[in-house]
C-alpha cells in the first residue's frame, strides 16, 4: 500500500534526528514534525474528514497541517492568502471541504466554511490523540485547481498513489538523500510545491522555506541560498532567467530545475556550465511531471528552446493524431500521457472531464490538449497548445512560434505575444518585451530582424515596452495584467 505517511513513517524510523523543515523562526527534526502533526491532527473537530482547507503563510506550521491532513485520510485544497478572496471561497465551497485551517488574519476569506484558527494550535498538546486512519493509495492527496474553459477553476484530484509514483520518479533521477537541502519557494497552488515538499520529506532530506522579505529579489535570494547550503532548487523558468542574470550560481547547488512553462537558452545562457539544469514538462492532471530532460551538453532546438525529454519511471508519453492513433518520430501530434501520474480526474463533470481516457486494456490516458514530436534521440519537442491558433489576414499563426522568434533577438531578455480582436472581430497581435538595453534597443531594428524569419502577416502590429513580464501568483505571464492595445478597424 504505498501512502503519503507509509512512506515518511518509514523515513522517520530512518532520519528521525535528522532536520525536516527550516523556516524563518525555528527547525524541526523529523521525529519534531511527526509529533508536531499528531498535535494538530488532535485539534480537527472530526476524526475522518474528507477534503480540508488550508490557507495558511508558508512556514512549518503549514507543512505540518498539510501533513496532518493527510495522516487523517483527507485531501488537503491549499490556497495562498495572496489569492483574490472570491477565488478562496469558490475553491473550498467547490471542494465541499469540512472544514479550514487558517492563519487568524485569514480566518474571514473563506465564506461560510467552519475555521479552526492555527493560533489553536498552541493548545494542541492538550488534546487526546486521534487513532490512526486507514488510508488506501486511492485516498486523495490533495486538490489543486486550475483554470477552466468555463470560466471557473476545475479541481483536479490527485491521489496518495499518484505522489508516491511521483516522488519515486524523481528519486530515480535526482537521488535527494540525507544532507540535500531543498529550497521550498513556490505558492502552494502550483505542482512545484508538491515537488518542493513531497519529494524532499520522502527521501530524508531537509525542506528549507524561503521567507517572503527575500523572494523578490534573486540576489538576495541567492544569498539566503548560500548562507543555508541549498542544493536543489526548482522553479519557473523566469526564476532561472533571473539567476542567469547574476551570471553565477551558489556553491552548494547541484540542481536547477525548471518547469511549468517554456525553457528558452537565453534564459540559462550564463549558467549552464555551473550547475545540472533541467527542462521538465507535465499537466497537473497528471501529477507535477511526466517528463525530464537534461540540457547540459545538448543545443539548443531551432526555436531557441529545450526539448522536454523523455518520460519519467513509470510514465508514458505518446504522440498521437487526432483518431488517437501514435505517429511516428518527427511527425506533431497530440502529447497523450498514461501510468503512475494520470490523477481520479476532476472533482466534477466539466467540459475537460473527456481528456481522460480508458483504454481497452483497463490503463487510464490523459488527453493534455499539447501538441509536439520525437525527436530523432527520442527527445519530446514540445511546440504549443492544439488550441493557440489564430488567423491573421485568412492565415494561421501560432502566437508561440511568433515568441520564440522574438525571445531570440539579441536585445530581448523576454517576451510574450498576444492576440486580440478589433471592433470587427478580426485577430491582431501585439508584443510585450523586456529589453535587454533600454537606451541602445531599437524597435526598427528588432522588425528588421523578425523579418528574417516571419512573413508579413506574422509580425506584430503592435509592441510594447516593458520593464518586466507581470507574472501570476504561480509564475506564469499574467496575460490579464498587460495592458491591451486597442485597435479600431476603422481607421
Amino acid at each position: 500500500m504505498d501512502t503519503i505517511y507509509g512512506n515518511l513513517s518509514r523515513i522517520i524510523e530512518q532520519c528521525g534526528t535528522l532536520t525536516a523543515v527550516i523556516d524563518g523562526t525555528c527547525s524541526m527534526t523529523y521525529a519534531e514534525l511527526n509529533r508536531w502533526v499528531d498535535e494538530i491532527r488532535g485539534c480537527f473537530p472530526i476524526e475522518r474528514p474528507q477534503f480540508v482547507g488550508v490557507v495558511m503563510d508558508h512556514g512549518i506550521d503549514m507543512i505540518a497541517t498539510i501533513l496532518a491532513v493527510i495522516k487523517s485520510g483527507a485531501g488537503y485544497v491549499a490556497a495562498e492568502p495572496s489569492l483574490p478572496e472570491e477565488r478562496i471561497r469558490f475553491m473550498m465551497s467547490d471542494a465541499g471541504v469540512d472544514f479550514v485551517i487558517a492563519d487568524k488574519r485569514y480566518a474571514g476569506m473563506t465564506g461560510g466554511v467552519p475555521v479552526i484558527t492555527s493560533d489553536m494550535f498552541e493548545n494542541a498538546e492538550d488534546k487526546s490523540p486521534l487513532p490512526s486512519a486507514e488510508i488506501s493509495s486511492d485516498n486523495p492527496a490533495y486538490v489543486l485547481y486550475t483554470s477552466g474553459t468555463t470560466g471557473r477553476p476545475k479541481g483536479v484530484v490527485v491521489t496518495n498513489g499518484n505522489v508516491c509514483h511521483y516522488v519515486k520518479a524523481f528519486q530515480h533521477e535526482f537521488h535527494p538523500a540525507p544532507g540535500d537541502v531543498m529550497l521550498q519557494y513556490s505558492v502552494c497552488s502550483f505542482d512545484i510545491f508538491v515537488e518542493e515538499v513531497f519529494t524532499t520529506l520522502l527521501s530524508g532530506a531537509t525542506l528549507l522555506i524561503a521567507p517572503e522579505s527575500v523572494k523578490n529579489d534573486v540576489a538576495e535570494l541567492m544569498s539566503f541560498v548560500v548562507r543555508q547550503g541549498v542544493t536543489i532548487i526548482s522553479g519557473f523558468p523566469y526564476l532561472l532567467l533571473e539567476i542567469n542574470k547574476l551570471g553565477t550560481v551558489p556553491p552548494s547547488l547541484r540542481l536547477l530545475i525548471s518547469g511549468g512553462d517554456v525553457l528558452r537558452s537565453s534564459y540559462v545562457d550564463r549558467i549552464i556550465d555551473k550547475v545540472d539544469i533541467y527542462n521538465t514538462y507535465g499537466p497537473s492532471e497528471t501529477t507535477v511531471c511526466a517528463s525530464y530532460f537534461r540540457c547540459n551538453d545538448y543545443e539548443q532546438l531551432l526555436d531557441g528552446t529545450y526539448p522536454v525529454g523523455k518520460p519519467v519511471l513509470g510514465v508514458e508519453v505518446t504522440i498521437v493524431d487526432e483518431f488517437m492513433e501514435p505517429l511516428p518520430a518527427g511527425e506533431v501530434g497530440e502529447l497523450c500521457i498514461s501510468g503512475g501520474g494520470v490523477s481520479l480526474g476532476y472533482l466534477h463533470r466539466c467540459p475537460e472531464s473527456d481528456n481522460f481516457v480508458t483504454l481497452e486494456d483497463g490503463r487510464r490516458l490523459y488527453r493534455s490538449g499539447d501538441l509536439g514530436y520525437v525527436l530523432a534521440d527520442g527527445n519530446i519537442a514540445f511546440l504549443h497548445r492544439k488550441d493557440s491558433q489564430v488567423m491573421i489576414m485568412g492565415k494561421r499563426v501560432e502566437c508561440s512560434e511568433v515568441e520564440n522568434v522574438l525571445c531570440k533577438c539579441d536585445d530581448v531578455e523576454s517576451g510574450v505575444v498576444c492576440s486580440y480582436l478589433d471592433t470587427n472581430g478580426l485577430s491582431y497581435l501585439a508584443a510585450y518585451i523586456v529589453p535587454k538595453d533600454r537606451r541602445r534597443f531599437s524597435i526598427h531594428g528588432l522588425k528588421k530582424r523578425l523579418e528574417r524569419y516571419l512573413t508579413s502577416f506574422m509580425i506584430p502590429e503592435y509592441f510594447v515596452a516593458m520593464k518586466e513580464i507581470p507574472l501570476t501568483p504561480n509564475g506564469k505571464p499574467d496575460k490579464e495584467a498587460l495592458p491591451v492595445v486597442l485597435k479600431d478597424s476603422e481607421l
